[in-house]
């Protein structure tokens, strides 16, 4: 009897993995390239009017090489914390009171710290400012009990499988609300066969101080929330997305209209949210992109933007050039929209992952390139990348005829640049790159007809057309 039981598992094994197989051939891209290919909706975008001018107050300068330093020096000065706690390495960015940070909680260091710990529980988090580098470690009234380092029926995943048993977690992000209480945001995702197709179903919040949790679709999350799409999910639904527009056969011998993304990523902020963005590029290597999608890592909505220009890895090159002697290291450019015109943005880092320049590369033309020490601050990196660009005068959107009442000349970091101010009392200002042969022979009381991009108090004039 027992060998009979034996042999019906030795058949009944080889047919389930037979079964496996068949499903999953039946649900592959061979098969359904059209819904592989819809796996992520992409829609068209316009740069200069969708992507906002940059605000460098919510700039991620630093990314999170740098920011993981920063961390541990401001756990190192906290002696009676060091002994008993490391600093988780999640560094989750978010989008907090209008300001770019990375948060991380404190774990448990090893089971021992976590018998002497447990009763009150981890009391810290730290968070990192990713435009200024200013660090806080903030301290709780009430310690967080459920956490990956904990042991038991403390252990954040045994206690989110128990609560769930149904539900399969992949990414669980540490992140804070808009009070700064902490919570862990696990989402839940599901499959198509075995393995194929996941997508994002809901996601649980979960409070680890009171081991609480609930459970949202992915429809309903709320909007402190930053993470519910991990960037390897969106990069791989982008890839189907580029891959199989045109069918299976098509993503493999003629290739029509296919599309892959570029090795690397970054992120960026607006609208209270934290988009992902990649460049988009040919299959035929080329180092140049054909564009770029940014897509919300809370509603998955993505838009690609067809803006042709240099790879980000050409543009990191470039600017690494431009200090080859110093030896420095970019990191992955931010794409920002400079006053209406698309440009990478890098800091060049020494061996020690200190930022000591700014470089701005254009886009279109990644041999355009300037760095500046970083210590004169970003604003000021911009305003020489812009004056040495001569303010792109095919970017200028708007005009005006103004009569000079008061003109003066100033020099800034070598350079000249003339103050105006108009019969209205409007401000202007203008470097002598411009317009070298007509500004020296202004005087008060000319009109001139002048090119500019946005109204602000001081206007930047990008021409002088007459």
């Amino acid at each position: 009897m027992r060998k009979n039981n034996t042999y019906k598992l030795l058949l009944v094994i080889p047919a389930i993995l037979l079964g496996i197989i068949i499903i999953n051939i039946i649900c592959s891209p061979f098969f359904n390239a059209k819904t592989y290919y819809k796996r992520i909706t992409v829609e068209e975008g316009n740069f200069e009017e969708e992507v906002k001018e940059v605000d460098f107050n919510k700039l991620p300068l630093l990314d999170r090489k740098s920011t993981l330093k920063i961390g541990d020096r401001t756990m190192g000065q906290m002696s009676e914390l060091v002994s008993q706690f490391d600093v988780s390495d999640q560094y989750t960015q978010i989008n907090y009171k209008n300001e770019i940070i990375r948060v991380t909680p404190l774990e448990y260091n090893g089971f021992i710290k976590w018998i002497t710990n447990r009763k009150n529980g981890i009391k810290a988090y730290i968070t990192v400012n990713s435009t200024t580098g200013s660090a806080k470690l903030i301290k709780m009234n009430k310690g967080m009990k459920y956490a990956p380092s904990a042991y038991y029926n403390e252990n954040l995943y045994r206690k989110l499988q128990f609560s769930y048993p149904t539900k399969i977690f992949e990414s669980i992000n540490f992140e804070i609300d808009n009070d700064g209480n902490p919570y862990w945001i696990a989402s839940s995702v599901k499959y198509v066969g075995v393995g194929l197709r996941r997508e994002v179903e809901g996601i649980v919040i979960f409070d680890p101080i009171t081991g609480k949790s609930k459970y949202y679709d992915v429809k309903e999350v709320p909007s402190w929330v930053d993470h519910v799409y991990e960037a390897d999910l969106i990069l791989e639904q982008v890839a189907d997305w580029g891959k199989f527009k045109n069918g299976y056969w098509n993503s493999i011998i003629s290739q029509k209209e296919v599309v892959e993304t570029t090795t690397g990523y970054n992120y960026l902020a607006q609208d209270d949210d934290i988009y992902l963005y990649t460049g988009i590029t040919s299959v035929i290597s080329d180092e140049s992109n054909i564009g770029f999608i940014l897509t919300n890592l809370r509603t998955k909505e993505t838009k690609f933007y067809g803006v042709a220009g240099a790879e980000e890895y050409s543009a990191m090159d470039s600017a690494e050039g431009q200090v080859q002697q110093m030896k420095y290291q970019s990191t992955f450019p931010l794409l920002i929209n400079l006053n209406g015109r698309p440009t990478y943005l890098v800091s060049l880092k020494d061996n020690a992952g200190l930022v000591k320049m700014y470089g701005f590369v254009d886009v279109v033309d990644y041999q355009k390139v300037v760095v500046t020490d970083s210590s004169k601050g970003i604003e000021k990196a911009a305003e020489a990348y812009l004056n040495e660009m001569g303010e792109d005068k095919s970017s200028a959107t708007n005009e005006k005829t103004i009569t000079i009442d008061t003109i003066k000349t100033v020099i800034i970091d070598g350079d000249t640049y003339y103050y105006f101010t108009d019969q209205q009392e409007q401000k202007y200002k203008v470097s002598i790159k411009v317009a070298k042969d007509i500004l020296p022979f202004l005087k008060e009381g000319d009109t001139i007809t002048i090119a500019y991009r946005k109204q602000q108090e001081v206007i930047s004039i990008t021409e002088i057309i007459s």
